[in-house]
């Protein structure tokens, strides 16, 4: 009779930790809080694509979870958390602009990288201006689209420019990357600085690369914020998203590993 006994607790020992092995605790952070429920993620325009699938591959997982995304410039979603907009999560296109927002709102943790990004100068596919370089952009007639200077892309390409020693007037100055690359694709400048992933599988558009792109790298940070609506979600999204799963998603649409 004993002998029956230890062998059912040792069965059902190991049926529990089968369950737990195919998911029974997926769905909870390491404080064992579930995950249930809205998690609101604030990302960087450029982050639009990778973080949608990065979200469904998320919610895959966490059954009942609904991740909800706002994309817009950095700059623009920093001065939203700042005046008080609740979020779970914060992702920003550089530490500047991450800064603004810790120095106003306490954080769960401190910012983490978890990605990286470069410039490159969107052009029409088939390069029709020849432009090779950032001299190019300033040849006369060539009708460039910037991001704002406030916005990471846009601090990215000054910095790049300035490194180049190449000046000019852009024509339209956006406040965040897509709709710089939006500017192009219209044909309404002949030019972009946008990022490498940005026109990463686009067959309207040519991504030149040129050497002061690797001088002016932005790092992307991650941080979930203290006063979260969603504490337990917010903190298993940014787990995720520090993944050897989310890092490849993210190197498979152009992104650097953080160094």
């Amino acid at each position: 009779m004993k002998r029956r006994q230890v062998v059912a607790a040792l069965a059902a020992g190991l049926l529990l930790t089968l369950v737990a092995a195919c998911g029974g605790g997926a769905a909870a952070p390491a404080d064992g809080a579930p995950v249930t429920g809205r998690v609101t993620v604030l990302a960087a325009a450029s982050l639009t694509e990778v973080f949608t699938r990065i979200g469904a591959d998320f919610e895959a997982g966490h059954p009942g979870v609904r991740v909800v995304f706002s994309f817009a410039g950095s700059s623009q979603l920093a001065r939203q958390l700042v005046a008080g907009a609740p979020a779970d999560v914060f992702a920003a296109a550089n530490p500047v602009t991450m800064a603004t927002v810790t120095a106003s709102r306490e954080t769960d943790g401190t910012p983490a990288v978890f990605a990286r990004n470069q410039l490159v100068i969107a052009v029409p596919a088939g390069n029709p201006r020849r432009i090779v370089d950032l001299g190019g952009l300033a040849a006369a007639g060539t009708r460039v689209a910037l991001c704002a200077p406030q916005v990471p892309c846009g601090a990215a390409a000054r910095t790049a420019l300035a490194a180049a020693g190449v000046a000019f007037t852009p024509v339209t100055l956006e406040q965040d990357v897509k709709a710089a690359l939006a500017k192009l694709r219209l044909g309404e400048v002949d030019a972009a600085l946008v990022y490498r992933t940005d026109v990463r599988g686009l067959r309207d558009v040519e991504g030149i690369e040129f050497a002061q792109s690797t001088a002016t790298t932005n790092d992307y940070p991650v941080v979930a914020l203290a006063d979260a609506p969603n504490r337990a979600g917010a903190a298993a999204f940014v787990a995720y998203l520090l993944s050897a799963d989310a890092r490849a998603v993210l190197a498979a649409a152009g992104f650097e590993a953080p160094a």
